[in-house]
């Protein structure tokens, strides 16, 4: 399955964005769907999950994002989405869709993930 995000930009403090994550060449119903991004110099990190059907097609989130950030996904048009809602400078980082068959417990985690889209950069301003 290939990937590719889109949606991020700059935006103040406070701000809204959604990022998209359209999935082509497999069915998205048979792949957890993550987020993830990655500050300079720092590691991909977990941000929320669609876990595939098989597995209850459940949403998982990070602590960070609980309240702000809601995961959707729209199989019909093989894409994911993240609502991103008050935002703060330290999300600013380039965020990743990715995609994975492994199991359930490596879902909130980056290796677990087989498959990547290039990444779209976040910028929040205080």
């Amino acid at each position: 399955v290939q990937l590719q995000a889109s949606g991020g930009g700059l935006v103040q403090a406070g701000g809204s964005l959604r990022l998209s994550c359209a999935a082509v060449g497999d069915n998205l119903r048979n792949y957890h769907m993550g987020w993830f991004h990655q500050a300079p110099g720092e590691e991909r990190e977990f941000i929320a999950a669609y876990s595939r059907n098989g597995s209850g097609g459940t949403k998982y989130y990070a602590d960070s994002a609980k309240g702000r950030f809601t995961i959707s996904r729209d199989l019909a048009k093989a894409e994911t989405y993240l609502q991103m809602n008050s935002l703060e400078p330290e999300d600013t980082a380039i965020y990743y869709c990715g995609a994975s068959r492994a199991a359930l417990s490596w879902i909130g985690r980056a290796g677990g993930y087989a498959y990547w889209g290039r990444g779209t950069q976040v910028t929040v301003s205080s």
